[in-house]
This record gives structure tokens, C-alpha cells and sequence, in this order.
């Protein structure tokens, strides 16, 4: 059981950076199927640009409010995407009424997700959310929690590896060549790493909003300076 133990003031911040967590979440699966040109004839989703606040989220929450809070995060972005992808399916197998009937080719290619891409999603999602708090949380360790931009990006990028290869693997292996698939993967893992270090200062900001006036914005028992259980 997961008592916060804080204030009503803490207990809004945490609502509301659970907000910004969930809502980056659902845009860079729902937004990320656009891509975009980049560097060297690539391309590139723009969900580039949400998801990496999703690793760092669950990396500032760990900082300030501890672990367990962190596991909490990882455990609601996981049911908010089961839940969306089962409404998803519901809305999708349901008839169409004569007068709708002219949205219905762009609602079923925006939301007509496959089950084995969703089962990717699922998957990809839990272990590397679950990698990142865990990994931050060694390195905070070793650490003796301080460099918390590189105990973030340490673990984000391990995680973002996991997530990423996992998803790409179970979503499409044998639809494209191996080579091409490894291009892709390595490709977008990169990109999502190099992202989360361009929003390291804006980790620093949600630490120091997070925190407020007083360094005690948590529980003596999940203190941000040491590790928690």
C-alpha cells in the first residue's frame, strides 16, 4: 500500500504532473503516426517530441516523491493505454450510422490499431517504464543521489533501447528484412535519447516546481537524497 503522505499542495502537483505524463503517453501513441522528413533522408514520428517526457516524467516524480510513486506512474500509463486501446476496439467494431459514413476511412486508419501492434505497445511499455525507475533508482544508488542528469539519461537511454526494440520486434518483425528493421530500431532509439537530453533542463524545472520552497516535499521515509526501497 502506497501511503503519499504529503500535503494537499504536493498531492495537486502530483495529480497534475500525472496529467502531463498520461497526456504525453496518449499523444505520442495516437500523434506519432505522422512522420516527418529529417537528417539524411530519414524520417522521423513526431511523437519524438512527447514521449521522451514520459521516461523523464516518471524519472522526476522518482526524484522528488520516491519509488513507489514512480512504480504508480509506470502501473496508471499502463491501464490508460489497455483501457484506450479496448474502447478503441469497441468504438471501431461498432456499425456506422448512413450519416457518418464520411469519416469512417480516416477514423478506421487513425484508430485501427492492429492487436499485434497494440500487444507491442502494451509490452514495450511496461517493461522499459519499469526498466527506467529501476535503473535511475541504481544509479542513485551509486551515485549517492546526486548527477541527476546523468542518472536520468543513463536510464532513459537503457530503457528507451529496451522499449524501443522490443516494440519494433514484436510489431514488425517479419514484415520488414531484418537489416531494415535494425536500421529502424537503432534509427528512432537514437532519436528518442537525443530528445530526452535536449529536455534535461526541463526536468530541473519540474524538480524544482515539484519541490517547492522546502527540500522536504516528501515523506521522511522516501526522502529525494536517498534511494528508496
Amino acid at each position: 500500500m502506497i501511503n503519499l503522505n504529503v500535503d494537499e499542495r504536493h498531492f495537486k502537483k502530483i495529480l497534475i504532473a500525472l496529467t502531463v505524463y498520461l497526456a504525453s503517453l496518449f499523444a505520442a501513441n495516437t500523434l506519432g503516426l505522422k512522420i516527418m522528413p529529417f537528417l539524411f533522408k530519414t524520417h522521423l514520428s513526431v511523437g519524438v517530441f512527447s514521449f521522451p517526457i514520459v521516461f523523464i516524467m516518471t524519472d522526476v516524480i522518482g526524484e522528488v516523491y520516491g519509488k513507489k510513486i514512480a512504480k504508480m506512474f509506470v502501473w496508471a500509463g499502463f491501464i490508460a493505454t489497455a483501457a484506450f486501446i479496448l474502447y478503441s476496439l469497441i468504438s471501431l467494431a461498432m456499425p456506422w450510422s448512413k450519416d457518418g459514413l464520411w469519416a469512417k476511412e480516416g477514423y478506421n486508419l487513425m484508430f485501427g490499431i492492429s492487436a499485434r501492434i497494440s500487444i507491442a505497445s502494451l509490452i514495450a511499455f511496461i517493461i522499459g517504464e519499469y526498466q527506467d525507475v529501476l535503473s535511475f533508482f541504481y544509479f542513485k544508488k551509486i551515485t549517492g543521489g546526486k548527477l541527476f542528469w546523468l542518472r536520468s539519461n543513463l536510464s532513459n537511454a537503457w530503457s528507451q533501447f529496451l522499449d524501443t526494440i522490443i516494440f519494433m520486434t514484436i510489431a514488425f518483425a517479419g514484415v520488414y528484412k531484418t537489416h531494415t528493421l535494425v536500421g529502424i530500431i537503432l534509427t528512432w532509439w537514437l532519436y528518442k535519447v537525443a530528445m530526452g537530453v535536449l529536455y534535461t533542463p526541463l526536468s530541473y524545472l519540474a524538480i524544482k516546481i515539484l519541490r517547492g520552497k522546502s527540500a522536504n516535499a516528501v515523506p521522511s521515509n522516501q526522502n529525494p537524497q536517498t534511494p528508496s526501497a
